[in-house]
């Protein structure tokens, strides 16, 4: 039961790291560049966004494990984290598709496709 409740505020941090639309913008430009990620300029580019405001919503994210960085020579390479993405959606199938199955199953896979 301990478990459960970590997993469960572990999942909320997530939520909410991504829970704002520019975080959100930035997972959907590196999940669209999955899985070679993209460096910060391309980033930021893409968003319009100042370095120091992509640099706190990076920082957000990255902590909270949805996102993985890698250093190529000067440059910061961002990319999504596919097995933590998977991980909170699991929690959310698990929860509304198979437990209680307050949306049918079928209907995810139908939504995915």
């Amino acid at each position: 039961m301990k478990k459960r409740i970590e997993d469960i505020a572990r999942y909320a941090d997530m939520f909410a790291a991504i829970g704002t639309e520019s975080r959100l913008r930035i997972m959907q430009l590196l999940l669209s560049a999955h899985p070679d990620g993209l460096v910060v300029g391309e980033i930021q580019s893409g968003l319009d966004i100042s370095a120091s405001t992509l640099s706190h919503h990076l920082d957000k994210l990255k902590n909270e494990n949805l996102v993985l960085v890698s250093r190529e020579g000067t440059f910061l390479r961002y990319s999504a984290n596919a097995a933590a993405l998977q991980e909170v959606l699991g929690f959310l199938y698990a929860e509304c598709c198979t437990r209680n199955q307050a949306v049918q199953p079928q209907a995810i896979i139908r939504i995915c496709k």
